[in-house]
């Protein structure tokens, strides 16, 4: 089995982006030269050599085409919109309500990439293969990247964070090491996907590796809150959390493998 390599144009692209386009006004939005004359960085596109690649976008940054609710067919308007170039979760109240989203396409093997930042107290995450199973939700279904405000979590005392905090498979597994910009900056998040073995990167680096239905896997999986549906289909959607707290996604891209 062959792993790609973090992909080199995605990376850099990842770090100007976090270097120099934290704000969220317009012109770091369209590629617009900015003040310094500067060519400001175009988000949401494919460059030719991505094209080539096979990369696919999955937000165009205009719109929430190829997205829907999970367990419904529309997209909740209250929970995530499509503003300034970034899909925006725009839930607030600390609930979770049932405004989880998830792309329309499916994917088996894959190499996904994505910017993501968080409020204060944020709290989403990146699910991938799923599938709806009746009356369980997003995150009882399927693998996640948990994606987090870290230091607000940890410092509220309430509950071990060990498995819970940005990069990790969440509740099976923690990052060995990270590097993570501030609350409010932008990261870039990673989640390759070969057969049964999983990478989770964070800005640049690995976080976590595992192979879905070892028996580490598994004796992790029984020890944890999840229950015999969790992480059983063979392929499914890309999903977003939303967790009742301000979260914001860009430059989301995935690169099927092996024909999935």
């Amino acid at each position: 089995m062959t792993i790609p390599e973090w992909p080199r144009v995605l990376l850099l692209c990842g770090l100007v982006s976090v270097a120099a386009c934290g704000g969220d006004d317009a012109s770091s939005q369209d590629g617009a030269a900015s003040a310094d004359g500067t060519e400001a960085v175009a988000h949401n596109t494919l460059n030719a050599a991505e094209q080539s690649a096979g990369w696919i976008l999955l937000f165009d940054g205009q719109t929430s085409d190829g997205w829907r609710g999970y367990g419904r067919d529309d997209l909740p308007a209250d929970s995530w919109k499509a503003v300034d170039g970034e899909l925006a979760g725009l839930a607030s109240g600390g609930g979770m309500d049932g405004g989880d989203a998830m792309t329309l396409a499916e994917f088996t093997d894959f190499d996904l990439v994505f910017d993501f930042k968080v409020g204060p107290e944020g709290n989403s995450g990146v699910f991938y293969r799923v599938r709806e199973v009746a009356d369980k939700d997003l995150w009882e279904v399927a693998p996640e990247y948990q994606v987090l405000d870290d230091p607000a979590y940890i410092a509220m005392g309430t509950m071990d964070m060990n498995t819970h905090l940005t990069g990790d498979n969440y509740d099976l597994q923690s990052a060995a090491e990270k590097t993570m910009n501030p609350t409010g900056e932008w990261n870039t998040g990673r989640i390759l996907v070969d057969g049964n073995h999983v990478e989770h990167w964070l800005n640049g680096r690995m976080t976590v590796e595992y192979e879905l239905y070892s028996d580490e896997w598994e004796e992790l999986v029984a020890k944890s809150k999840f229950g015999e549906v969790y992480a059983r289909a063979p392929s499914g959607s890309i999903g977003l959390q939303d967790h009742g707290t301000p979260v914001w996604y860009r430059n989301m891209k995935i690169r099927p493998l092996n024909g999935g």
